[in-house]
């Protein structure tokens, strides 16, 4: 672990481990086989990049995405690491250097597809690169039965078994049945070194809100928000085009993202969000898995998701910085009828069909709770916590109410209608709206006819929404979306049961519109120049911004504001590689002109033997003359002055044997230099 913690400063120029991670990376550089659920932006990737330095051989890593596999390996190469990727997108040329590198021995990860290991080539390639290691990221694609499901993760148990290697799989989202099934198909049911490392997001602000003019809600909401990048999701591809255009109307930069769109206009897309500060991708599920974007600062959902895991993952590519980040996420009664039949119209089995209907409630419980979302979400998975003052329901309590009456009565309308009626039709009754419909099927001489008019229209809306929240009832697409009841609701029917909901209306509750900056005021305009720098230099580079240093590395220079290449050396993210490659000019940002250091000192930068090299080189300059400064000039090269701070002599004679002392040097300057090392 010692190479590790110093490869984890020199490389990536983080002085410290995550919570977690070091567990993590002790237990893959030991050879274990491994499983590690962390949450996104917690670190994952460095779990298995780290080892793969220290240990011998190739580790491949099976990712599911080409995206995803060339942001990770331009990254690794901006901090020198020799790394590569194996994808159907590569040119000819890129192909044979992998191929190359790995023949030299000198690639330490090589990034394939899934796709990939059908070929019989692939095996033998493997093997004749001395695999060592496999990774897999995104493990949670190995369930049948999962949102993100990839046929060809199957193979990799086999592949696994035909190496004779360890294996260590990542994940940011599986609950204890997706574990199970990565446990089974991955480790033939043996169960690894298993690290659960937490689902909580501190820094993501959670919210939700019942739909009303949602196109206007989510314009709001990226107003508020505007020049930051952000993520829209929608449950059509009609709708990313048509929200697309009306945000780049109302003056963002944004683009649609779905999957009926040509491969390289997906590209295209996938680049400029890359690239772009700023820019809003309005986008179906198919996008986001792949991106490596650190610094996205919003994600809003125009429909509701499909899941509680599908939520976390895509809500979760959010603030990977660890800045503050925001969510919203809109839901209506139509949403959670559509979800609710495409579970009832799949090819799953019943069982299945039944584990996702409790997949669903667990959203709907949470888009419907009462008090601190963070609270449910992590409960779903798990957890349990305080509350986090960090999500809606902490900013502005829910108002509640007891419902049971108003339940009972919808309850009631529904099973006096033969449970063939949608909530409208329903509503009407309750309210006492006498329409055609109402008169034509005599419903306005039922008993529960106008018993609801002490609430008002959208009053009822809500209610039945959140009766639908709670699984009370269920819209039957054999009954083309009518409510029918369920076993839950017939205590709350008998009387045996009582029932409190939120006192919601249509109207969407105020949302909060003060964003807190990324910096102080007064270092803002210094970070939007450091943006500009990094822009310039990735457009130079043909490199996403972040792979030359993330937004949050940025926003440390802005505060700390270094003044020379040592104080950059101690700024989280700025590796030995990307200081060699990026420092001077940064520096020059922040404070105009800078010094260049010699090559020998500029291998000691951030380091404590940096400032002995200084201090060396000022005691030299002192007696360049001798004490009188009437003597013949006398100097050391500049590698020696490094290796007499690395190497730290205690006696004139282990001085003198150093290469570049001896004789009138060591006469000279010796004393000094020794006093120097004994920090006199």
């Amino acid at each position: 672990m010692e190479r590790a913690a110093s490869l984890l400063q020199s490389v990536f120029g983080f002085a410290e481990f995550r919570p977690g991670q070091a567990e993590i990376v002790e237990a893959v550089l030991a050879g274990r086989n491994t499983l590690a659920i962390m949450p996104t932006g917690g670190g994952k990737s460095l779990c298995f990049q780290l080892p793969a330095l220290c240990r011998d051989g190739v580790t491949v890593v099976i990712s599911p995405l080409i995206a995803l596999m060339r942001d990770q390996v331009r990254a690794l190469r901006a901090a020198g690491v020799e790394a590569g990727a194996l994808t159907s997108g590569n040119t000819e040329e890129e192909t044979e250097e992998v191929f190359a590198k790995l023949d030299a021995g000198v690639l330490k990860l090589l990034y394939m597809a899934p796709e990939r290991l059908a070929s019989g080539a692939a095996v033998q390639l493997l093997r004749r690169s001395r695999c060592s290691l496999i990774a897999v990221d995104e493990a949670h694609c190995v369930s049948q039965w999962g949102h993100d499901f990839r046929p060809d993760y199957l193979r990799i148990g086999e592949l696994r078994r035909t190496l004779g290697v360890p294996l260590a799989a990542f994940t940011a989202t599986a609950d204890e049945e997706t574990r199970a099934e990565i446990v089974t198909r991955l480790f033939d049911g043996v169960a690894p070194s298993t690290f659960l490392r937490g689902f909580d997001r501190p820094n993501i602000h959670l919210a939700f809100a019942v739909k009303d003019t949602p196109r206007s809600q989510i314009l709001s909401f990226a107003k508020a928000r505007k020049g930051q990048s952000g993520i829209v999701y929608c449950g059509t591809r009609a709708k990313t085009e048509t929200l697309a255009q009306a945000l780049r109307e109302a003056g963002h930069g944004s683009v649609a993202y779905h999957g009926g769109m040509d491969a390289e206009d997906r590209r295209v897309v996938e680049m400029r969000f890359q690239r772009e500060d700023g820019l809003i991708v309005v986008a179906t599920v198919a996008f986001g898995m792949g991106i490596d974007k650190p610094d996205i600062r919003w994600v809003a959902h125009a429909d509701l998701p499909k899941s509680i895991e599908g939520y976390y993952q895509e809500i979760g590519r959010a603030g990977r910085d660890g800045s503050p980040a925001e969510t919203l996420t809109l839901y209506g009664p139509e949403d959670i009828r559509l979800r609710r039949s495409q579970i009832d119209e799949g090819a799953a089995p019943p069982d299945r069909k039944m584990a996702d209907h409790a997949r669903l409630n667990a959203l709907l419980g949470l888009a419907e709770a009462v008090a601190c979302r963070r609270q449910v979400l992590l409960g779903y998975f798990g957890e349990s916590a305080e509350p986090c003052g960090n999500c809606d329901l902490c900013d502005r309590p829910a108002l509640l109410f007891d419902a049971t009456d108003a339940v009972r009565k919808a309850l009631s309308a529904i099973l006096r209608t033969g449970e063939w009626f949608g909530a409208g039709h329903l509503i009407d009754i309750l309210t006492g709206t006498a329409t055609a419909k109402v008169k034509e099927r005599g419903h306005d001489a039922l008993p529960t006819f106008a018993v609801g008019r002490e609430l008002s229209k959208p009053a009822w809306g809500a209610v039945f929404r959140q009766m639908m929240g709670r699984d009370l009832v269920r819209p039957d697409p054999d009954r083309h979306g009518a409510l029918r009841m369920t076993d839950a609701a017939r205590p709350i029917l008998r009387g045996e049961a009582s029932i409190t909901l939120r006192r919601d209306t249509v109207t969407s509750a105020v949302e909060r519109v003060a964003v807190r900056g990324q910096v102080a005021d007064e270092d803002a305009a210094l970070l939007s120049h450091l943006k500009a720098k990094r822009r310039a230099l990735a457009e130079a580079a043909n490199v996403p911004a972040y792979v030359i240093f993330p937004d949050k590395t940025l926003i440390e220079m802005a505060e700390r504001k270094p003044a020379t290449l040592d104080q950059m050396a101690a700024i989280s993210g700025v590796g030995a590689k990307k200081l060699e490659s990026y420092g001077a000019a940064f520096l020059a940002a922040i404070n105009g002109a800078v010094e260049m250091l010699h090559p020998a000192r500029m291998r000691l930068v951030g380091t404590p033997e940096g400032e002995v090299f200084d201090r060396l080189a000022e005691v030299q300059l002192a007696l360049a003359r001798g004490e009188g400064g009437t003597g013949k000039p006398l100097s050391c090269p500049h590698s020696t002055l490094r290796q007499i701070a690395e190497r730290r002599p205690s006696t004139l004679a282990e001085l003198d044997r150093i290469q570049g002392m001896g004789g009138q040097k060591t006469e000279r300057f010796g004393e000094a230099f020794l006093a120097v090392l004994r920090g006199d």
